[in-house]
């Protein structure tokens, strides 16, 4: 099979809007949590989240093109420019009928579907919904206008499976590579979801903090104290090759893809196994994939949303693939990102694959008080990012539904 290679990264975050400022907030310890400024939420229970700062579709995007767009459509072009130019590529000079996209979202266009419905029965009962209202809000557009701005004819279509979405996506990309059936994919994820149904339904299903009088502090993975996650919006962008195209055209390598591993919790709607089942599975499914034993890994990047049971499930797991006392290097980004549902996976990816380029693990922030249970059998890489040599780092997302996605890079 083929070696897959990393050639192009490209991110829009809450706490940066390219990939050089992302990864430098995320070693310094910047969270990304504030006030909603999207919509009022005088009568909700959770008033923060992780919004994007200082975005402008309009510094990427034609005017005229970006109202045809959901912002989740536009989170992923704004990435997608980035990762392609991070990996100087010339589509003229490919073989496009050979590169794919396989993007992700959890939600797609649900800003769009409110605002739609809203009008509607706001209205005088008329149908009067907008052309774009359908090719605005489905999931699978964000893959169709990516190909469709590049001219790229290859794999194409969307992931969805709840937060491990973007993970699912990578996945997919990486076995159509690595089984010749296309020479270059771009994959990711993006989500838009700071919305009043969005932070509602999740409110209801008790699945957000509401520590509202200090939103920067909120997120807490692992903590003693954590009661639930932090919305996070924006994208990320992964240009996946075949090392020997990549060799071919003089790409950048950034980094190695060698392993994807999917499982299911099967065993409730929303919650997670208990014992973490899924997310045992799923991790040890990547190892075998990438041919590797559990002490090779050097960093995960854990999915621990800051929710009382979901923490607790996934380091049940990883003491079951690693360890009691493993000391393996663990950080949970969301502490600073925010949960970003669909596009966690690749976002957290891109930490991945940086801490494997740089040799420096994010921290993971406001965190104090550990489990009890597990404080000895992890290096929780508390508030500071650490320097160590990162061979392989591994990547878990877990989506309600029960989906297990999990991913894992070398250093090139």
């Amino acid at each position: 099979m083929e070696k897959v290679v990393i050639t192009g990264l490209g991110a829009i975050t809450p706490i940066g809007n390219n990939i050089d400022d992302f990864w430098q907030a995320l070693i310094s310890g910047v969270s990304g949590a504030g006030p909603i400024t999207k919509f009022d939420t005088t009568k909700f229970k959770t008033k923060f989240a992780c919004e994007l700062k200082n975005f402008d579709p309009l510094n990427h995007i034609e005017k005229s093109e970006a109202r045809k767009y959901d912002l989740f459509t536009q989170y992923a072009l704004v990435a997608v420019e980035e990762a392609i130019r991070q990996s100087n590529i010339n589509f003229e000079q490919l073989n496009r009928n050979r590169i794919g996209v396989i993007w992700g979202s959890g939600n797609g266009g649900i800003g769009t579907f409110e605002q739609q419905v809203r009008e509607y029965v706001l209205g005088d009962g008329t149908p009067r919904f907008s052309p774009f209202f359908i090719p605005k809000m489905i999931v699978d557009i964000a893959p169709g206008i990516i190909s469709i701005k590049y001219g790229l004819r290859g794999i194409n279509y969307a992931t969805v499976s709840a937060c491990a979405t973007s993970n699912t996506a990578i996945i997919d990309a990486f076995n159509y590579i690595r089984w010749g059936k296309a020479d270059m994919i771009i994959t990711g994820g993006s989500e838009a979801p700071i919305t009043e149904s969005s932070v509602g339904g999740f409110n209801a299903s008790k699945a957000l903090s509401t520590r509202n009088e200090n939103p920067a502090g909120a997120s807490r993975p692992f903590d003693i104290n954590r009661d639930g996650f932090v919305m996070g919006e924006g994208a990320g962008a992964i240009i996946l090759e075949s090392y020997e195209h990549a060799v071919k055209r003089n790409a950048p390598i950034i980094a190695e893809i060698v392993g994807g591993g999917m499982a299911a919790d099967a065993y409730h709607l929303t919650g997670t196994h208990p014992e973490g089942e899924g997310a045992y599975l799923g991790m040890l499914a990547t190892l075998e994939d990438a041919n590797l034993a559990a002490h090779e890994i050097d960093y995960l990047n854990a999915h621990a949303t800051s929710t009382p049971q979901g923490d607790i499930s996934e380091l049940k797991a990883a003491e079951r693939v690693f360890g009691k006392e493993s000391k393996l290097h663990i950080s949970a980004t969301k502490s600073m990102t925010g949960h970003l549902l669909g596009a966690a996976g690749a976002v957290e990816a891109i930490a991945c694959i940086k801490a494997v380029q740089t040799d420096i693990i994010p921290p993971t922030i406001n965190s104090t008080e550990i489990e009890p249970e597990f404080k000895d059998s992890f290096n929780f890489t508390l508030h500071t990012a650490q320097r160590k040599q990162v061979n392989y780092a591994m990547s878990n997302t877990f989506g309600f539904g029960g989906h297990i996605a999990t991913t894992v890079f070398r250093k090139f």
